[in-house]
């Protein structure tokens, strides 16, 4: 085309959406930023501001279960689940600015609500009117992901998309799936009153981390009364009953509402991918090169329509790629880097992990050296009753290079950036071990994990030989 309305057309108001306008605008082009519902996306409205909000107050509820322990007379929380519920809608309400319409359009991204379909490599269609770019930036983000169980069809079942309309809490709560998001919303509903039972096909919860992590989990939830059924496999639905497969036999759980988290799906139909034959991965995602461009140039992806992560931080991360190149191709692009990504589970204990596991590894043929701290010897954890965890770092065979760190324990999630800039930056453990750390902090547990390291590493013969040095010294 000889002109352009402008350089960058967005579709999706979700964080990846949100990033790459915010970025364009800031380098001067002339951004249009496409959203059909809310602004903020699945993160702001569905996702992880109102499910940590929630978890918030489930906690508040088991530390009151556990006020003996901290030296309070035991008593119980009183509480309207509607409340519980309106405080999150008023935590979604407070965050919103920051996503919103106002502050967007101030940035100078003119936001246009409406459904956008994609009618050519440069032009989008919203409501009727056709507007045009240089590039396009595809944001779509992705939605729960529903089995194709017998009778789930016939059932009201909740997801993370609409669990936040309830104003009662369920009596029984079967949570269908045991990865972040089942794990996360079972533990909270749980001490907020509910019988909660979790079916999971595969052996553990949170298939992808370690045994050790998920069945440290396992027994967190069975002590809470949570009841965790793994090796299942839902079969059937009926109102108010699942039969599943577990162990060889079937079972039956009854349940009043049943929360579906196996997983989520690429939102790529019915805005013209499949008409300008954009390929598709076997995933469902889009596929792109690594530079986010499509087999279309002027189109690119971005967050979880484009995978492999589907976390809001990678989602920022992958929006400033494609901004950037879109704006600037061909005379300058970046390689997505994707050899850093942390993420976390945020249940009681938290899990942070960046890098590899001990199963990624193996699996991957990967040699490594593996070092172990037990919080439960950390005197801040101690002092805040909550002694119990591991750091796990896996580094390079007799080197302090780190390749994989997985944290279990309170505050994880606050606890895993020291990993995550030493790896970034190729940093070992010696500087971690060399680095002053507060006392009494959570954050000490990083040193001594590097300490646990270093002693596990110094050579035989030179300890034999400080030996012989000190000896000699006292003569």
């Amino acid at each position: 085309m000889s002109k352009y309305d402008y350089n960058i057309i967005v579709i999706g108001g979700g964080s990846a959406g949100l990033v790459s306008s915010y970025i364009a605008s800031a380098v001067k082009a002339k951004v249009a930023l496409i959203e059909k519902h809310k602004m903020g996306g699945d993160c702001l409205n569905t996702g992880c501001v109102p499910s940590k909000a929630l978890i918030r107050s489930a906690k508040m509820i088991s530390y009151a279960k556990r006020a003996a322990e901290f030296g309070f007379i035991e008593n119980k929380i009183a509480f309207n689940f509607s409340d519980v519920m309106n405080r999150v809608k008023r935590t979604i309400n407070e965050i919103e600015p920051h996503d919103s319409v106002e502050r967007y359009s101030k940035l100078g991204v003119e936001c246009i609500s409406g459904t956008a379909q994609i009618i050519s490599p440069h032009e989008v269609e919203v409501d009727g009117k056709t507007l045009s770019a240089r590039s396009i930036i595809i944001a779509s983000g992705s939605r729960p992901f529903i089995p194709p169980v017998p009778g789930l069809q016939d059932i009201d079942y909740l997801t993370s998309a609409n669990l936040w309309e309830l104003e009662e809490l369920p009596q029984k709560l079967l949570v269908l799936g045991g990865g972040a998001i089942g794990c996360e919303l079972a533990q909270a509903f749980s001490r907020f009153g509910s019988s909660v039972t979790i079916v999971e096909m595969t052996h553990q919860l949170l298939s992808r981390e370690d045994e050790d992590v998920g069945h440290a989990l396992k027994d967190k939830f069975v002590k809470e009364g949570i009841k965790v059924l793994t090796n299942s496999k839902a079969k059937s639905f009926k109102e108010g009953r699942l039969v599943c497969e577990s162990e060889g036999k079937d079972l039956e759980v009854t349940f009043d509402k049943v929360l579906v988290a196996v997983g989520r799906k690429a939102n790529t139909q019915g805005f013209g991918l499949e008409q300008l034959g954009i390929n598709l991965t076997e995933q469902n995602t889009i596929n792109a090169n690594p530079f986010l461009q499509t087999n279309i140039p002027s189109i690119y992806v971005c967050g979880d329509v484009a995978g492999p992560y589907q976390f809001t931080h990678t989602a920022a991360l992958q929006a400033w790629y494609a901004a950037v190149n879109s704006l600037f191709s061909p005379f300058k692009k970046f390689k997505v880097d994707y050899r850093v990504i942390p993420w976390a589970v945020f249940t009681d204990p938290e899990i942070a992990r960046v890098g590899l596991s001990e199963k990624e590894a193996n699996s991957l043929g990967i040699s490594f050296d593996k070092t172990l701290f037990d919080i439960s010897d950390l005197d801040r954890a101690i002092i805040d009753g909550e002694a119990n965890g591991f750091v796990k770092i896996l580094t390079e065979p007799g080197k302090d290079k780190i390749i994989g760190v997985t944290i279990l324990g309170h505050h994880a999630a606050d606890i895993i950036p020291e990993y995550i800039l030493a790896m970034k930056n190729r940093i070992g453990l010696n500087k971690i071990l060399g680095t002053i750390h507060i006392y009494p902090t959570l954050s000490e547990a990083n040193k001594f994990a590097a300490g646990e390291w270093k002693k596990s590493h110094i050579p035989k013969l030179t300890m034999k030989l400080l030996e012989k040095f000190h000896t000699w010294r006292r003569q």
